[in-house]
C-alpha cells in the first residue's frame, strides 16, 4: 500500500480546468480492491516486477495498454482536453505507470469512457480507467481499484461578499443553496455530510455548476480540492475558497485506477505505483501539477 499524502496543500499548474469526480451516493470510505480480488494480488506489489508482471496480464488489445477517460478531460488533470499529450497530473501518471509495464508511449491508446459508466459492472472496453475516481466499498464489489494515486479532499467555492464567502464550518452551510457534478464525491459530500435544509442542486458537468454560481441560482458549489483551488484562482475570479474538507469518516478519499472485476493486471499497476512511490516520482508529479503550497481552512 501506498504512503499517503495529505490534500490540505494543493497548487495552481499552468493550465487547469475542472470536473470534480469521485463516488456517486454510496457510504464508507476504503483503499484497494476489495475483499473479492484476483489472487495474483496475494502477492505484496513491492515483491513484484511491474514489466513481468504486465507480460503474463490479459489486456484489451495484445501488446498495448488501452487507458480510458473521460471526454472533456479537463484541467489539472489532463492539459488542453488532450490525455495524449503526457501533461496533466493523471496523463502524466498513467504514462510513467505505463513505462513501468513495459509499454512505450506509443503503445498506450485512450479510450473515452464516461465517469458515471466507469464504475458499472461487467466487461470493459479498457485495461485501467484513470478519471478521479474515489476507491470505495460500493464500487469494489464490481470493479477493481489499484492502490491510490492521489488522496483528495472536498472543497467549497463561493463568489465574494456573499453568505457562501461567509461560512467558516460546515453548519454555516446548511442554509444555503448548494450545488454540484452528478455523480460525484461532491454531491455526495452535499447531502450526507452537509446535509443542506434545500436539496443539493444537480449539475451534468462542472462548468453547468460553475455558470449556475455565476447566475446567482446557488450560493454555493463543491468540487475536489484542486479542481476547487483552480475555479477560484483562474475560472471565477470574483470567487473564494470558502474551505475544504473530508467527506464520511473523515479518514482520506482516495482515487484509484479502475479496472474490470478480477482484472489480472491490478498487481502489475500496484506495483508500478509502490515504485512510484518509494522512489518520490508520485510526489514529483504532484508537486508540478498539482501542489504549488496553498492553505486552505478546514470546515468542521
Amino acid at each position: 500500500m501506498l504512503l499517503r499524502r495529505t490534500a490540505s496543500l494543493v497548487s495552481l499548474p499552468l493550465v487547469l480546468l475542472a470536473v470534480s469526480c469521485a463516488p456517486v451516493e454510496e457510504s464508507g470510505s476504503a483503499g484497494g480492491s476489495g475483499d473479492d480480488t484476483s489472487s495474483a494480488q496475494a502477492t505484496p506489489a513491492a515483491d513484484l516486477d511491474p514489466a513481468e508482471c504486465a507480460a503474463g496480464a490479459t489486456l484489451v488489445s495484445d501488446g498495448t495498454l488501452t487507458v480510458g477517460t473521460d471526454s472533456p478531460a479537463y484541467d489539472p488533470w489532463f492539459t488542453d482536453n488532450d490525455p495524449t499529450n503526457g501533461e496533466g497530473f493523471e496523463s502524466a501518471v498513467a504514462y510513467e505507470v505505463a513505462d513501468r509495464l513495459g509499454f512505450g508511449a506509443d503503445e498506450v491508446t485512450w479510450q473515452t469512457v464516461p465517469f458515471n459508466s466507469s464504475y458499472k459492472p461487467g466487461p470493459k472496453d479498457f485495461d485501467l480507467d484513470i478519471n478521479q475516481i474515489s476507491i470505495t466499498p460500493a464500487r469494489a464489489e464490481v470493479v477493481d481499484f489499484s492502490s491510490g494515486y492521489y488522496s483528495a479532499a472536498q472543497a467549497v467555492i463561493a463568489l465574494e461578499g456573499t453568505a457562501g464567502a461567509e461560512a467558516t464550518s460546515l453548519e454555516d452551510l446548511q442554509g444555503l443553496r448548494l450545488g454540484a457534478q452528478t455523480g460525484t464525491t461532491s454531491l455526495t459530500a452535499i447531502r450526507d455530510v452537509i446535509q443542506p435544509e434545500a436539496d443539493a442542486v444537480v449539475f451534468e458537468d462542472t462548468n453547468a455548476a460553475k455558470q449556475a454560481l455565476q447566475n446567482d441560482q446557488v450560493d454555493a458549489v463543491l468540487a475536489d480540492l484542486p479542481t476547487a483551488f483552480y475555479i477560484s484562482a483562474v475560472e471565477i475570479p470574483d470567487s473564494v475558497l470558502v474551505g475544504q474538507f473530508q467527506p464520511e469518516t473523515g479518514e482520506q478519499e482516495e482515487f484509484g485506477m479502475l479496472f474490470e472485476k478480477g482484472s489480472d493486471l491490478v498487481p502489475c499497476v500496484d506495483a508500478a505505483l509502490a515504485q512510484m512511490d518509494d522512489d518520490g516520482t508520485l510526489a514529483d508529479l504532484e508537486q508540478r501539477w498539482l501542489s504549488d503550497v496553498v492553505d486552505v481552512p478546514q470546515l468542521q
